[in-house]
């Protein structure tokens, strides 16, 4: 039997080492970092090889007023594990 993917939204406020959890933060500090770009999060899914396309022109519903994009993923994990995982890479990267 094939498992449903998930459809996840992913916006670089989540891994802002910068904001608070109130402030859109979803991570921990340790999976963090400073100022993440949809660009930065994109690499990370490419390199844990889930699909995802990047929406520029979107803006985080908290900051209405700054176009930071986000990106849409695929992926059989739950948002949590997913973001925990990006997270990770995105250390690794930066």
């Amino acid at each position: 039997m094939n498992k449903q993917k998930n459809r996840i939204i992913i916006w670089p406020q989540y891994f802002d080492k910068n904001l608070s959890h109130s402030e859109g933060r979803k991570v921990s500090l340790e999976c963090a970092i400073n100022e993440p770009t949809v660009n930065d999060i994109s690499r990370a899914l490419k390199r844990l090889q889930i699909p995802n396309i990047i929406h520029n022109e979107k803006a985080y519903p908290g900051k209405w007023y700054e176009k930071s994009g986000c990106i849409l993923a695929e992926s059989d994990q739950n948002k949590l594990q997913l973001l925990k995982e990006i997270g990770l890479k995105l250390k690794e990267i930066k």
